[in-house]
């Protein structure tokens, strides 16, 4: 049912003309989205330092403990629903077309908040490192610029490539972060102490604002739907990739975390994260390991916001391809390029986007009293924060449609599967979800609200109210499109 195009692509019922990804290889794509390294390097220490709470290693466990139940109902649904939109089309189908749609848009926005806004921090890493190692002054959108490039090329090119490349780089920052474990728990100047995994550690006032940032890390574990279309079993090997995605993150940051307070000492690593951020980990590695080892891990630091860059890119193009297919959005982001069968359309699409972005912050950042930090105190907390908190909300409605979808065909599910495991996922993260939004300023990096605060959840918020809208007036207006959305590679 497609067309041929040797220039221009192709528009095809499926993103690939072959099913090329197995279960291990999703998976890759799946923990490269979350970034390891990025998140123990950037994510951890800013957690402690800000939150000043210790039980930020349990925290990974109990937030993984959630998302498994969020899993369960995901993963079985992801056997009778195959769609590159995954949310969109879980939503549509559990919900209604309308909520559908509205999840489509929101789902859009969060996706390429999260991935514009890593750029950010790639840029301010590459810069920082040219800087004090080769003593080359780059502004820190020049390598965002040439990242964007080579970031756009994997994504308009097979899929496979793309997930080769993330497993490389994802096996390496796994041995890096190891290796810090390992030596953190040697050095262990006030003794290996398992006080961080305690509950009297974790439950203090300050747990609403340490779950916020630590959901942060989980975020692309749910994109095991959205290759659906690509993968070679997708009734099986999206359930596995999503189980072993979230058991692998939950597992090793809590232990990674936890090296971390071992490491520095329980009395001294909120304090210690507060005064180095990031370079936490890099000067124990050289003052412990070695300046080699130092210097190799933030080249893996580098990597590691690479492989998130590309994942997210993935995931976005793959939401342009799926509602281009199905018309809610323009048809011509349903092309996809002759042979290897990749979105090229919806690829091409984000990394406009990312230029747009990127030159917007680095003119109003020109001359900003932030300095070198602008790139990462703006762009990179800002965004991927506000992408964060989309991704959470619609996590929790895409629980509500799990049992929707149930209700109407049993499929043999259980009703654990089916009712108990999604109601108690959609409790639990709305829970999250409201800690996110009461500790919305403190997530942005303020001491305070300011109209920041309220403008970045509307720009993800809107975006849906501006879909369910749309959705109803293609009921309306268009009823055999109407018909198909949500049910796009049902063809």
């Amino acid at each position: 049912m497609s067309v041929d195009n040797p220039v221009k692509g192709r528009t095809a019922g499926t993103v690939s003309t072959k099913r090329r990804l197995g279960a291990p290889a999703v998976t890759f794509m799946i923990i490269a989205a979350s970034a390891p390294l990025t998140v123990l390097a950037g994510g951890v220490t800013t957690t402690f330092a800000v939150t000043g709470v210790t039980g930020v290693p349990l925290s990974f466990l109990v937030l993984g403990a959630i998302l498994a139940l969020f899993a369960v109902g995901y993963a079985a649904m992801s056997r009778y629903v195959t769609n590159a939109g995954a949310f969109y089309a879980y939503i549509a189908q559990g919900i209604s077309r309308p909520a559908g749609v509205g999840a489509s848009l929101i789902a859009l926005m969060a996706y390429n908040l999260m991935q514009v806004g890593i750029y950010g921090l790639f840029g301010f890493t590459v810069s920082s490192l040219l800087s004090a190692r080769l003593g080359v002054s780059v502004p820190w959108w020049i390598p965002v610029l040439v990242c964007i490039a080579i970031v756009g090329w994997l994504g308009v090119n097979r899929v496979d490539l793309s997930a080769k490349v993330l497993g490389v780089l994802v096996a390496l920052e796994f041995l890096v972060v190891i290796v810090y474990d390992v030596i953190s728990l040697a050095v262990a100047p006030e003794g290996v102490s398992t006080v961080a995994f305690s509950p009297e550690s974790l439950f203090v006032p300050g747990i609403g604002a340490v779950l916020s940032f630590g959901i942060a890390a989980f975020m692309g574990f749910e994109s095991a739907a959205i290759y659906g279309e690509e993968s070679k079993d997708p009734k099986r090997t999206v359930a596995r990739a999503t189980f072993a995605a979230v058991g692998i993150i939950a597992v090793f940051y809590a232990v990674s975390a936890w090296a971390m307070t071992v490491g520095a000492g329980p009395s001294a690593v909120i304090e210690t994260a507060a005064t180095s951020g990031p370079d936490m980990i890099f000067a124990f590695l050289g003052t412990n390991g070695g300046v080699l080892l130092s210097d190799i891990a933030q080249i893996l630091f580098v990597t590691s916001l690479f492989a998130a860059l590309v994942s997210f890119h993935n995931a976005v193009a793959r939401y342009f391809f799926s509602l281009g297919r199905e018309r809610v959005l323009p048809s011509a982001l349903a092309k996809v390029r002759t042979g290897s069968g990749a979105p090229f359309a919806g690829s091409l699409t984000q990394t406009v986007i990312a230029v747009v972005v990127t030159i917007a912050f680095a003119i109003a950042g020109s001359g900003s009293e932030l300095g070198e930090l602008y790139p990462v105190l703006t762009m990179f907390t800002w965004l991927t924060n506000s992408g964060a908190m989309g991704l959470v909300l619609l996590m929790t409605v895409v629980s509500a449609a799990v049992i929707g979808f149930f209700r109407k065909n049993r499929h043999g599910a259980s009703l654990w599967v089916r009712v108990v495991a999604p109601a108690l996922g959609f409790v639990l993260l709305a829970i999250v979800l409201v800690l996110i939004v009461a500790n919305f300023n403190v997530l942005l990096g303020q001491t305070e609200s300011t109209a920041a605060t309220f403008v970045f959840p509307l720009l993800v918020l809107l975006p849906g109210a501006a879909g369910v809208i749309w959705g109803l007036r293609l009921r309306r207006s268009q009823p055999a499109l109407y018909a198909r959305i949500g049910h796009g590679s049902e063809d």
